[in-house]
């Protein structure tokens, strides 16, 4: 559902070919969702078969063909739907990293302080990749805002573990 949401959504500004769709989502929403291209391109299909989004062809100079995708009216309609439905949900965050931290007491403090201190300085890279993206106009803007307050409360929750860690073990 999110995906096609995602792709309608950027539809409604004007059509787009599919690298422009993946440019935009990479440059601007790359830390904020998760979209492969062959997975768009899969989903843009699939939308184009239920008559979501329609597929022209532009061509270039001596460039192959580009596929350009345009959102339909029966799109339009799946896109109203999809975001009511998406907007009225809630739907509870799982992290795969907290496997490990079921394990933590297994290795010594050292060692774990150690990998956990990795795990931060990736969680402060993407949280300053985040930080960097220019400000969007509108509401755009919120799944960024959004991110970056997820990613600083991480953070915030990651130094409480290591600090309490050091001082239980006396590390």
């Amino acid at each position: 559902m999110d995906k096609k949401l995602l792709l309608l959504g950027l539809l409604r500004n004007g059509s787009m070919h599919g690298y422009q769709l993946n440019e935009f989502i990479e440059s601007t929403l790359a830390t904020c969702v998760q979209i492969k291209r062959p997975t768009a391109y899969y989903v843009l299909n699939k939308m184009k078969a239920d008559g979501w989004v329609h597929e022209t062809q532009q061509q270039e100079g001596n460039r192959p063909p580009r596929h350009v995708y345009g959102i339909t009216s029966a799109g339009e309609a799946a896109f109203q739907e999809l975001l009511r439905q998406n907007l009225a949900e809630y739907t509870s965050a799982q992290f795969s990293g907290d496997v490990g931290l079921a394990f933590l007491d297994e290795l010594p403090a050292v060692e774990g302080l150690a990998l956990l201190q990795k795990r931060r300085d990736a969680l402060q890279a993407h949280l300053t990749a985040t930080q960097s993206i220019p400000p969007h106009p509108g509401s755009l803007q919120l799944t960024i805002e959004h991110q970056i307050r997820h990613l600083t409360a991480e953070l915030i929750w990651l130094d409480e573990v290591m600090a309490q860690i050091s001082l239980d073990s006396g590390v």
